[in-house]
């Protein structure tokens, strides 16, 4: 994701919803109003430079970014100056001709294609699809299988020779073989060698939907029949079926270091959650050691707790150790996964959740399974009947004809075909002739493995013919939908606005060095550090570990009876670490740094005298400070508050910007309609 997506969904003061990744679709777009509002109800409410704005684009901004929809004249008055200054900025763009490049058109196509897809689905049948997932959600499958590989595109002798492979299979396991001996035999799936088949438990949406759908309809101890999917023809056992064990809330102390991990490295880190499970098992506190000592600092702050999740949603090692803690309270034994070590333990444990719950979870999931195509194809057929749809299939077969091999590298020619001329098929008032389909042809030509000639045609057509009837609708959707209309027009006005502030406030303020410099003069005293003690705090587990670390860091003169060259050596911060984590890595933690007031504990009880402080308990660890020194206030430099200081240099050229916008451009308000809002 760029930086572009990051801003857009922020960048207005008046919070136009654009998106923030290009992937994501504005919720309005979900809904599929038909009516429009008639142009003599519709008067324009804004003209800015000479471009009128309708009353239904601002009520519609407006109630989208205040859902209480008050309109009090306060509001409103507040809210309208925020949308002028947004609809200046785009009048500028278009003056610009900002709307008139590659870049922005491409963008735009984009986004449009993203905003149509809601309306280009059945969502009947997407209603039901996600009820099903939900449902099977309910129970987890416990399977085996047996796949013996065929790609969709193979020929009908491939394709029959793999069928047969897989019933030869099935066969042997109905006469008493079992399963596991024949899968390793047969099956094509390379993790055979290591399961046997066996795929573990899985839910809904976590299987390809032919393989999931043979499932649920099995029972517990069948073999079904061949299953196709796109990697093959599996067979299936359903060994097991078993009610949903619900999300788990976990918490977890973890100690990075992988299992690529050797010698001492992991040596150290073994002995590390070994030593912090001994203290659990001792009575210590679990979210304070989590505190004290998990590299997981996203969690560790909280105890170690961890967002709730589900089957199938932690790596395999982590999710079976959680799932297995009997009661909330329990944690495991130190178990290891790809990160690490991990102490796992329940905090709460709940049912799966409602439907309500996982819907949107559950629509993008099914957005991206191959289930979606029941959808789209019951929507085709509502287009198809819509728009009087007519085809002759046999003409699209005339193409077999002037295809060759070329085809296959990816070099083939639409020019093969200029023979070819008819009619082949017609949506609406639209015709497509057989030129056309040789045009998709060429277009939509890979490198690919070579295959019979009529199972490239048959799904190449119906592919051009699929494509163009979602294009059909596609360009009627801003006459049949206003809501479509309204929100394709704050995506078109979103990228002009990004496009132009970027480089009129936000890259401008980022290379306006001399500005920004100029800026950070005259505001200095806006960007203070408080007093802060430049120190180095030591955590150590006890105070005899702390008494002994302070030896090292100022040993007694060497007697000279004996003569020992190196007893008075000082010791560099690494070698006191050595040492003084010789018998256990949780000895001594050393941190260096300058605190403002808050920011460390230990450094606030410690007081403004300079040395080194005497110990100090705080939890169950002994804490001592060397102040090495007490740093007044002071303005921040430019590096350091660099952010901050950008930032507010910005908005005085977004200021600087408006300003010149309103005195280049003429606003024109209807007072008539604004006061009869909404």
């Amino acid at each position: 994701m760029n930086a572009k997506h990051l801003i857009l969904s922020a960048m207005f003061l008046c919070g136009l919803q654009v998106v923030a990744q290009k992937k994501q679709v504005a919720p309005a777009a979900q809904k599929k109003p038909t009516t429009q509002v008639a142009k003599n109800e519709d008067p324009q409410m804004l003209v800015i430079g000479g471009k009128p704005v309708s009353k239904s684009e601002f009520l519609s901004i407006y109630k989208k970014n205040n859902k209480e929809q008050k309109f009090d004249s306060a509001s409103v008055k507040e809210y309208l100056e925020l949308f002028i200054n947004f609809k200046l900025k785009v009048r500028e763009a278009e003056e610009m001709g900002l709307d008139t490049i590659a870049s922005f058109k491409n963008e735009l196509e984009g986004y449009r294609k993203q905003l149509a897809q809601p309306y280009l689905v059945d969502n009947e049948v997407n209603e039901q699809l996600l009820r099903e997932a939900y449902d099977r959600m309910k129970t987890d499958i416990k399977a085996a299988h047996i796949l013996i590989k065929c790609p969709q595109e193979a020929l009908p002798k491939d394709t029959l020779a793999a069928y047969n492979k897989s019933i030869e299979a099935r066969n042997k396991i109905l006469k008493g073989e079992a399963f596991e001996e024949v899968a390793k035999k047969y099956s094509e799936d390379p993790s055979v060698k290591e399961n046997n088949g066996d795929l573990g438990f899985f839910t809904s949406l976590q299987m390809v939907y032919p393989f999931e759908s043979a499932c649920y309809k099995s029972k517990a101890g069948d073999i079904t029949m061949p299953v196709r999917t796109r990697f093959g023809y599996h067979i299936i056992k359903v060994i097991e079926k078993r009610t949903n064990p619900g999300q788990i809330t976990a918490a977890h102390i973890m100690i990075k270091g992988g299992k690529e991990l050797r010698g001492e490295d992991s040596v150290n880190v073994r002995k590390k959650i070994d030593e912090i499970y001994a203290k659990l098992k001792a009575g210590e506190d679990f979210a304070e050691l989590a505190k004290q000592f998990s590299d997981d600092k996203a969690s560790s702050r909280k105890g170690g707790e961890l967002p709730s999740f589900g089957t199938g949603r932690m790596v395999l090692e982590f999710e079976k150790a959680a799932f297995a803690l009997a009661k909330d309270g329990d944690y495991s034994a130190p178990v290891q996964t790809m990160y690490g070590w991990h102490i796992i333990k329940r905090l709460s444990k709940k049912e799966i959740g409602s439907f309500e719950e996982l819907k949107n979870e559950i629509k993008t999931k099914v957005g991206k399974d191959s289930r979606s195509q029941k959808s789209k194809d019951s929507m085709l057929g509502k287009i198809k009947k819509e728009y009087g749809f007519s085809d002759n299939p046999k003409l699209a077969e005339e193409c077999i004809a002037v295809l060759d091999t070329t085809f296959f590298e990816g070099k083939w020619k639409a020019s093969s075909a200029k023979s070819l001329t008819k009619n082949l098929c017609k949506i609406g008032d639209k015709q497509y002739t057989q030129a056309d389909f040789a045009k998709f042809l060429e277009s939509h030509q890979t490198k690919r493995t070579k295959i019979d000639m009529r199972i490239v045609v048959t799904d190449m057509y119906k592919q051009f013919v699929d494509e163009n009837l979602l294009a059909y609708e596609e360009n009627n959707l801003g006459k049949k939908h206003a809501d479509y209309r309204s929100l394709l027009q704050e995506y078109r006005d979103g990228i002009l606005l990004f496009d132009l502030t970027d480089k009129k406030v936000w890259s401008k303020a980022v290379k306006d060095t001399v500005g920004l410099k100029e800026f950070y003069d005259s505001h200095k005293e806006k960007y203070m550090w408080d007093e802060r003690v430049q120190a180095t705090v030591y955590t150590c587990k006890n105070d005899s570990i702390a008494n002994a670390v302070k030896a090292l860091l100022n040993p007694p003169p060497a007697k000279k009876k004996k003569k020992d060259k190196d007893a008075d050596k000082v010791l560099t911060e690494s070698e006191i670490l050595a040492k003084i984590n010789q018998q256990s890595q949780l000895n001594l933690r050393i941190e260096h740094g300058k605190f403002s007031k808050g920011e460390n504990e230990a450094v606030d009880k410690s007081g403004k005298n300079s040395g080194i402080s005497p110990n100090m308990s705080i939890g169950k660890q002994s804490f001592f400070v060397n102040v090495e020194k007490i740093l007044a206030p002071e303005p921040k430099t430019l590096s350091e508050a660099k952010g901050l200081i950008t930032a507010d240099y910005q908005n005085v050229l977004e200021k600087q910007w408006i300003e010149t916008l309103r005195k280049k451009y003429k606003v024109e308000i209807n007072r008539d309609v604004l006061s009869k809002l909404p």
